[in-house]
């Protein structure tokens, strides 16, 4: 267990540094733009280019391991969507909030730091594909039910135009699918491009971390609403037992691969939650405090999960 804590501690540890500099600094949210538009639209792109440039195609084509991993990603969506309009009797733009905050993990700025730092090169392909699709799917889901619960005037199609646009334009998804395009043809990189990309990709984890240290700083919890409790539980603990169940149920994966799905779904509520929330002018308290108490929690969920993984404890050959 030792050695588990002492795996997080820089990761984590850069969370702190973040969190604290935001608060010694007291600049305000908008002094975070530049670094977000370098981890968006530079860094973490060429992290992902470089993981999938890198792979061969018969491991990028695993639509099995990446329709099981949706699957399950959307069946706690639903699941949370049902309780959130039906038991908690929130509106539908309230109840799709909330079911994100169940089911959409920081997978972009936490998860391709903390999967290669623990599962090294082998969760490289993985993660990359999760990052990709799922977000793609977060992309496509979001604004399609929000125009549906806010009663959005356009046509059907320019809604869906839009979002076509907004998901083919997004740099992870660029990135990625320029990454297979390189691993399809085996094109090979100059040396000096190459190291620009190297660069670039170091840099990810470091920065991303820091800047959701300063983002944590930046939304201050003014109380703790009941709903968080319930989306905690589900996003911390069903969330990754049932991504681990459906893999291993389904069989036919290496177990680095089930590893990096279940540390991925482990992860606290994505920012991107309240980004969302604060776009459509929906649930925006609740919503920033989801993702801060998610990710304090974390610091406890985390240890156990990565315990569980090297320890062995997680057997792939599990069958119903």
């Amino acid at each position: 267990m030792a050695a588990t804590l002492a795996l997080l501690i820089p990761f984590f540890g850069l969370i702190a540094i973040g969190f604290v500099a935001a608060r010694l600094s007291r600049l305000n949210a908008d002094a975070l733009g530049w670094m977000n538009i370098f981890i968006v639209y530079a860094a973490l792109p060429a992290l992902f280019f470089k993981l999938v440039s890198r792979t061969p195609m018969a491991d990028l084509t695993r639509v099995d391991f990446i329709f099981t991993q949706l699957t399950t990603v959307y069946s706690v969506f639903l699941l949370m969507l049902v309780i959130a309009t039906v038991w908690r009797r929130a509106t539908l733009a309230e109840g799709v909030i909330q079911a994100f905050g169940a089911a959409y993990g920081n997978i972009g700025y936490m998860g391709p730091g903390l999967a290669l730092l623990v599962l090294g090169e082998a969760a490289a392909v993985p993660v990359a594909l999760i990052v990709c699709f799922e977000n793609a799917v977060h992309f496509v889901v979001a604004p399609a039910l929000m125009a549906i619960a806010k009663g959005d005037a356009r046509p059907p199609l320019a809604v869906a135009l839009d979002v076509a646009k907004r998901v083919s334009m997004h740099p992870f998804i660029v990135s990625t699918a320029c990454g297979f395009v390189f691993a399809a043809f085996q094109i090979p990189i100059a040396a000096s491009l190459q190291q620009l990309i190297d660069y670039l990709a170091q840099a990810a984890a470091p920065c991303a971390l820091f800047a959701m240290g300063v983002t944590l700083a930046l939304r201050p919890l003014k109380r703790i609403p009941v709903e968080i409790g319930y989306i905690t539980a589900v996003k911390l603990l069903v969330l990754p037992t049932v991504m681990y169940l459906s893999l291993s149920w389904i069989g036919g994966f290496d177990r680095n691969w089930i590893y990096a799905a279940v540390l991925l779904a482990a992860l606290p509520t994505a920012t991107n939650v309240f980004v969302i929330s604060q776009h459509y002018s929906v649930w925006q308290e609740r919503a920033s405090a989801t993702v801060l108490i998610t990710t304090l929690l974390s610091v406890l969920t985390l240890p156990v999960v990565l315990y569980l993984i090297s320890s062995g404890f997680l057997t792939v050959e599990w069958t119903p």
